[in-house]
């Protein structure tokens, strides 16, 4: 399947990202995110910080929008479950950011905003 917006898909495609704000939630700094993108379909797995084990799936919904759904296992062992509907943008340096409203679905109440950011691995050249 062709991507209906591949600029986003390109952005987001087996990158890495690490939370830089998140208001009310559980992921925060060590988390990193991994996405994968196949037409206009987002998975991603999730982990570090609070968070055990975390798997989302989503859309693209726009060229630069995403809606997701993800589910988490706690260190403490809490089974947690949400949405949340985001932004995709790049910032100066040229890394793609990510900018979320979410609320809990399960095992919570409330919701927030988060963003993270792409996270660029320094590759040395001998």
């Amino acid at each position: 399947m062709t991507p209906t917006f591949p600029q986003l898909g390109e952005r987001l495609h087996n990158r890495r990202f690490a939370v830089t704000n998140n208001t009310h939630g559980l992921s925060g700094a060590g988390t990193v995110f991994h996405y994968l993108v196949e037409g206009d379909a987002i998975s991603s797995t999730y982990k570090g910080g609070r968070i055990r084990l975390g798997m989302q799936v989503g859309r693209v919904t726009g060229v630069d929008t995403i809606e997701l759904l993800f589910h988490c296992l706690t260190l403490d062992g809490e089974l947690l479950s949400g949405w949340s509907r985001g932004k995709v943008g790049v910032d100066q340096t040229g890394r793609t950011i990510l900018s979320f409203v979410w609320g809990w679905l399960s095992g919570a109440v409330g919701g927030g905003e988060s963003s993270c950011v792409e996270v660029v691995e320094n590759k040395r050249h001998a």
